[in-house]
């Protein structure tokens, strides 16, 4: 199920970054970035920690494999990075929201809106942690 899953993430990227307008010859290193981070992800989820501290750890995977990706091929890092992020977006949280505001569970939907706040946070943190260390490395020009 795992490798299944871990697939679908690579060719949903693909197909993202192809409508994002990422160049040919970069589609299947953008997959494979969100592929890992996802494969990250569920393979962090038997380890107990929280899908918060999953989602920062994938989405850490994937800053660091977009940074370098973008530094061996001399690309911009958000190539890889805004496409390889999408399987680590929280989207099924904010339905969840939606849902339970329709069906007036209140109560649901604050545990939703705090669990996707943190996630967004988290995944936010993450790019941000990997941006400075690869900056703090970077050449001074």
């Amino acid at each position: 199920m795992m490798f299944v899953q871990v697939v679908g993430a690579f060719i949903a990227v693909v197909a993202f970054a192809v409508i994002i307008g990422v160049p040919r010859n970069f589609l299947g290193h953008a997959g494979l970035v969100g592929a890992v981070g996802w494969f990250v992800y569920l393979l962090l989820e038997s380890t107990g920690l929280s899908i918060v501290g999953r989602m920062f750890f994938a989405a850490l995977m994937v800053a660091l494999i977009s940074h370098s990706f973008a530094r061996l091929m001399k690309a911009p890092v958000t190539l890889f990075l805004i496409a390889g992020i999408l399987p680590l977006v929280p989207g099924v949280g904010m339905y969840r929201i939606v849902y339970n505001l329709i069906t007036n569970n209140n109560g649901l939907a604050a545990h939703y809106m705090n669990e996707t706040i943190q996630i967004a946070g988290m995944i936010a943190l993450a790019i941000f942690i990997m941006d400075t260390i690869f900056r703090m490395f970077q050449k001074k020009g």
